[in-house]
């Protein structure tokens, strides 16, 4: 769609176009008076790509360049910053932050002269339940910060995603299925995937994304407690005033923050986990990505990230300047797993399409879809693609993307076209593990043990997998998925992935090798650390 006309002197922001949700209500008109914050990423000075330089592409994963060097290489210009600054003194807005490593500008103002910055209007909207600050179409920039300013975040604050997460619910599973329910602990699934024995993650961190809820010290002790595991360090990350925050429902959002705490720490209990809280839109989430990332003091080597949403939610934009965070994490040897959905092919949308979800849909994101487990006497006897959708259960979620081609490394995977077409694209997910809450994670939340499910399990148990491995190894593992795609023959037939054979997810069936269900397999974390050992 071409962009729409702009005020004299400002051009459209490309890929900034909003629309609102089809049963949208608008309730009002916004306070003019009301200071709000945005985000305004900047362009790269550099215009090499990092991640698309062919060293990050080399089958022998690791750390590739310094968080000075990336700075040096990839901050922002500060001829950009200071246009941007100076822009900011014209509209009546006042800088609060300047970050020259993740090139982003916070900009404070109000309302009124938000909208008259950037060229747009925003009205109060009611949309399911929630009241959200909200815009359609183009934002604008001046001619002169044309090609310096890649997205602007902050001025829409309608809820971006949601948690991967699914309780186990006996009314809505099939009563064959509820007959061999069971919940694991998370070392109890690390002996099943043969995680590797004599290392807890100690002189990792992993970061933890989170975009609502909280967790109570005193539940993390109990359950570390009944565990019998020394209960690991964990630090709560403010970003856009993001808190800390439980609700005291083990259904809200605490549920998904307590299933990554105790996921990655019942697993890699060495290790530093930093959880980082932001709201939930897309300047929270982008925000807390970047300054993870970025993040000098904790410096993690891992990143799980178990909220998300279709791509057909998000402005290109987000997308773009998300992918761009990611192409960063690459860069400095930073893992990214990220939960594929748990609405099937679909991904929750009614269009009769099918659709996948986003962040996990990144090239630069390891993307972590979900199976049902069965183990008898400490093994795997059996799994299968994840599916309890016809009964409400929810399933994997996995698919051809929409907005993004098909990466070098997956060009002899056979990425089947998309259900929706010939389209040929990125292949989600890449790799999977247990998310039925049938066999679900035994977690501890607001004074309870339940059991929990979904694809948000899965990310924290590869996240917790290469924090075994990157200890192991002395050196972070960094971008996975070149290596695994590259190595597939080799890591399957020394089962150091899994391959998953049955079962369906809506459009798309398992088979031999890649699939659009579980992708390359489940782990068996000691073989596979094997094979990255010989790198």
């Amino acid at each position: 769609m071409a962009a729409e006309k702009s005020p004299k002197g400002f051009k459209p922001l490309i890929n900034s176009e909003r629309t609102l949700p089809t049963s949208a209500r608008q309730v009002g008109p916004v306070d003019p008076q009301e200071r709000i914050e945005v985000s305004v990423y900047l362009r790269s000075p550099n215009p090499s790509d990092p991640a698309g330089d062919s060293q990050y592409h080399a089958q022998q994963p690791g750390q590739r360049m310094s968080r000075e060097e990336y700075l040096a290489d990839y901050g922002a210009d500060y001829d950009d910053v200071a246009k941007v600054a100076a822009f900011a003194q014209r509209q009546g807005l006042t800088v609060v932050q300047t970050d020259i490593a993740t090139r982003r500008v916070v900009l404070a103002g109000t309302t009124q002269a938000m909208m008259a910055a950037f060229a747009t209007d925003l009205q109060r909207y009611e949309y399911q339940g929630i009241t959200f600050r909200g815009r359609s179409g183009y934002l604008h920039v001046p001619e002169e910060l044309d090609q310096i300013v890649v997205g602007v975040f902050g001025l829409d604050d309608r809820p971006q995603t949601h948690a991967h997460v699914r309780y186990y619910n006996p009314a809505a599973i099939r009563p064959a299925a509820n007959a061999n329910a069971v919940s694991y602990t998370p070392p109890q699934l690390a002996q099943l995937y043969d995680f590797p024995t004599g290392v807890d993650g100690t002189g990792q961190c992993v970061a933890l994304i989170e975009l609502g809820g909280g967790y109570k010290d005193q539940d993390l002790a109990t359950y570390f407690n009944q565990l019998g595991i020394k209960t690991p360090q964990v630090v709560s990350v403010s970003v856009d005033s993001g808190q800390n925050t439980p609700v005291g429902d083990p259904n809200s959002a605490d549920g998904e923050v307590a299933l990554d705490i105790d996921v990655v720490g019942g697993i890699a209990p060495g290790a530093r986990i930093a959880v980082y809280f932001a709201p939930n839109t897309d300047r929270g989430f982008l925000d807390a990505i970047t300054q993870a990332v970025h993040d000098t003091t904790n410096k993690p080597s891992v990143i799980s990230i178990s909220w998300g949403g279709p791509e057909s939610s998000w402005t290109a934009q987000a997308m773009q300047t998300m992918d761009q965070a990611f192409q960063a994490a690459a860069a400095l040897g930073i893992t990214v797993c990220c939960a594929s959905g748990d609405n099937g092919s679909s991904d929750g949308v009614s269009d009769q399409k099918a659709h996948v979800d986003f962040p996990s849909s990144s090239p630069y994101a390891l993307g972590c879809g979900g199976t049902t487990l069965t183990a008898t006497g400490g093994k795997v006897t059996a799994e299968t693609v994840w599916n309890e959708a016809s009964a409400n259960g929810g399933a994997t979620g996995g698919g051809i993307s929409d907005q993004f081609g098909l990466p070098t490394w997956q060009v002899g995977a056979n990425i089947p076209p998309s259900a929706n077409g010939q389209h040929i694209g990125r292949g989600v997910p890449d790799v999977a593990g247990d998310a039925d809450p049938q066999t679900g994670y035994q977690v501890y939340v607001d004074g309870q043990s339940i059991p929990i499910g979904g694809t948000s399990a899965v990310a924290p148990l590869w996240a917790g997998l290469l924090a075994l491995v990157n200890q192991k190894r002395g050196k972070a593992v960094g971008y996975l998925n070149p290596f695994l795609y590259q190595n597939y023959q080799q890591l399957a037939s020394n089962q150091a992935l899994r391959d998953i054979v049955a079962g369906e997810n809506g459009a798309y069936k398992a088979g031999p090798a890649w699939d659009a269900c579980t992708g390359l397999g489940t782990p068996d974390g000691s073989l596979l650390l094997t094979g990255l050992a010989t790198e």
